[in-house]
């Protein structure tokens, strides 16, 4: 319950045109997964989004959407992802945002414990930020 109290209050936080930073743009997302809220999730990415993960590539916001968008909700909301170290750098309308993350839980029936990491760039659009390409790479937990 507190994991999905959170990501509504970033949620609302970060409404279009009016997240405070990149940070708030891409916890923003991560809430969207967590909650199930797929309007707001492709919100907040460009329409030509570059998805990176596990060697796959998505190349716009519509075709995320038609693929992994839905399995990566469902994965989100059944699992507590945390973030262990976090790193932006930003410079004008460009951000970069890296993080290493665990995360812990039960997804289909079995166990889940992973370290991942993210690369997020983000882009400045008129009041907001938008999200330009992700990269996820995940392992197993020893």
């Amino acid at each position: 319950m507190l994991k999905i109290a959170f990501a509504l209050l970033m949620m609302m936080l970060a409404g279009p045109g009016s997240a405070a930073g990149p940070q708030e743009t891409l916890a923003a997302f991560h809430a969207a997964l967590a909650t199930g809220d797929k309007a707001k999730a492709t919100e907040l990415l460009a329409a030509d989004v570059l998805i990176y993960e596990s060697g796959f590539v998505e190349r716009s916001r519509d075709e995320y959407a038609s693929h992994h968008l839905s399995a990566d909700m469902a994965f989100s909301q059944a699992v507590t992802r945390k973030v262990l170290q976090h790193g932006e750098r930003s410079a004008g309308s460009q951000a970069v945002i890296w993080e290493e993350t665990e995360t812990t839980g039960t997804y289909k029936g079995k166990p889940v414990h992973l370290f991942g990491t993210e690369t997020a760039v983000l882009e400045k659009t008129g009041d907001g930020w938008v999200i330009v390409h992700v990269h996820w790479s995940s392992r197993k937990a020893k």
